[in-house]
């Protein structure tokens, strides 16, 4: 089974016949006119009539027909591929495989599902797989909340041997912050949506005091905490240091984050965007608490744990950067030490103000925009293919589509918009999808050619742009 470790080169080109020496922006033609890259209907996973309608609807719009065709391969690519739905004594149950791994991360699962939200309220049959990924996702966290991914069942894994306290429902176990605030924004926003209340039953309430316990654990004021994690391996990002808890920290209200939404391991463990996530899922969470639940002493407990780390956040997340004048870090220890990059994954500092972390015209934003989109965020490259941010996690020259996306999806400007879609149709490297990395010069050397989070954020940011900007589509 391939890891999200793996460097995946599918050699895609070669087998359309497309020589891959000399690569350059120019987009592919293809002589079929842009062939479905979707399953045939019989072999879907799921189905859903309002989203196949959207589809056409939108697809329609777009003027330019490669666009149109990768929307149309990667908006329901998490229903074609990645769903499987059941009922579990009578409750909607819904599993959730990322794409080539065949494991549910509680982070992934709800940013597959997220572009369909809006249409739940439209089809029952829709509404009752997005509350299945809720019940499954309180499942998976009542098992262990410092897990960030997990089995279809007691399966075992091939990370089984790592140094932490594994079980066999665990596909791994690396302790990330947003692992814990997906599922809350899932199930805020599925009510927002739809009033349902069936998925905020006792189990669920159960696995929402764990995801407090497990936040203010992590705010190591009373000794490191429960969780330590090591793995044998020679990759550095994939172990932690400290004999499995990480360089020290100093207790300031921050919440340790061991390991990043990559599934790297921290720096400094208090992970700046993934502070600001947990606020706002903490205030959701209050929310849901005092109006659905009708908790109200936990409700002020999600509250004032928000409250704290925010006003840390305000004296410790905010530096002064050389060029950029004042920034986000990307991690600080609260000894004063402060990590100047950005990475991919989300969340990112790219993108707090799609998470609702902050504003897009907030100074403090803006100023880290431009600096996590410059060569002096060492994790920003550029080369003949485009540019945009990666990560650690694949490593120095590999551009994640993923942080593109992004910043289109945080853009407030045309030209800038324009300059991502233009990029994300030229490396595809004529598969139709969204990858997980492309090499900065050269698409055809890309990794993970099944990666469902990639896909449909993509769609999600097409939706988008023909509710908001539909121009952009027609040219």
């Amino acid at each position: 089974m391939p890891t999200r470790r793996e460097f995946v080169k599918t050699g895609s080109l070669a087998a359309l016949g497309v020589a891959t020496t000399g690569f350059s922006l120019m987009s592919f033609s293809f002589k079929d006119s842009f062939k479905s890259q979707r399953p045939a209907p019989a072999n879907r996973n799921f189905t859903s009539q309002i989203i196949e309608k959207k589809l056409q609807e939108v697809k329609k719009s777009i003027g330019d027909q490669e666009i149109a065709w990768l929307f149309e391969n990667c908006f329901p690519n998490t229903l074609d591929t990645t769903v499987f739905y059941k009922e579990v004594n009578g409750k909607p149950d819904t599993f959730v495989i990322t794409g080539d791994i065949e494991a549910m991360w509680l982070r992934d699962s709800t940013a597959q599902v997220w572009p369909y939200l809006p249409f739940v309220k439209q089809e029952k049959k829709l509404q009752n797989l997005v509350a299945g990924v809720i019940n499954r996702q309180t499942k998976c966290i009542l098992i262990d909340p410092y897990a960030n991914a997990f089995n279809d069942g007691p399966k075992g894994s091939e990370w089984e041997k790592d140094l932490t306290d594994m079980k066999p429902e665990l596909h791994e176990r690396k302790w990330e912050i947003d692992s814990l605030c997906y599922p809350i924004r899932l199930a805020y926003h599925y009510w927002k949506t739809t009033g349902d209340t069936n998925c905020f039953d006792q189990e669920w309430q159960k696995a929402m005091h764990l995801v407090v316990k497990t936040f203010k654990e992590q705010q190591r004021k009373e000794g490191k905490g429960p969780y330590t994690f090591q793995r044998n391996t020679p990759k550095q990002t994939d172990t932690v240091a400290g004999a499995g808890y990480g360089y020290p920290i100093k207790p300031v209200g921050l919440i340790c984050s061991t390991f990043r939404p990559s599934d790297d391991a921290t720096m400094y463990l208090f992970l700046v965007p993934s502070n600001y996530f947990a606020v706002v899922s903490l205030r959701q969470l209050a929310e849901l608490s005092q109006k659905v639940t009708k908790d109200a002493a936990f409700a002020a407990e999600c509250t004032a744990l928000a409250n704290e780390v925010e006003n840390a956040l305000k004296q410790y997340a905010v530096g002064e950067h050389l060029n950029f004048g004042k920034v986000h870090p990307f991690e600080v220890d609260g000894f004063g030490n402060r990590l100047f990059m950005d990475d991919a994954n989300i969340p990112s500092l790219l993108a707090m103000p799609y998470l609702g972390c902050c504003s897009l015209q907030d100074p403090v934003y803006q100023n880290t925009r431009r600096f996590v989109l410059s060569e002096n965020n060492p994790w920003f490259f550029k080369g003949k293919a485009g540019q945009g941010i990666g990560g650690p996690h694949v490593g120095p020259e590999m551009i994640w589509p993923m942080s593109i996306i992004m910043q289109a999806m945080t853009s407030q400007s045309d030209a800038e918009i324009k300059n991502c879609l233009h990029i994300l149709k030229t490396t595809h490297a004529g598969t139709g999808f969204m990858h997980e990395t492309f090499h900065k010069d050269d698409p055809s050397n890309f990794t993970r050619k099944w990666f469902a989070w990639a896909n449909t954020l993509f769609g999600e940011l097409i939706l988008k742009l023909h509710a908001e900007r539909p121009h952009l589509l027609k040219a």
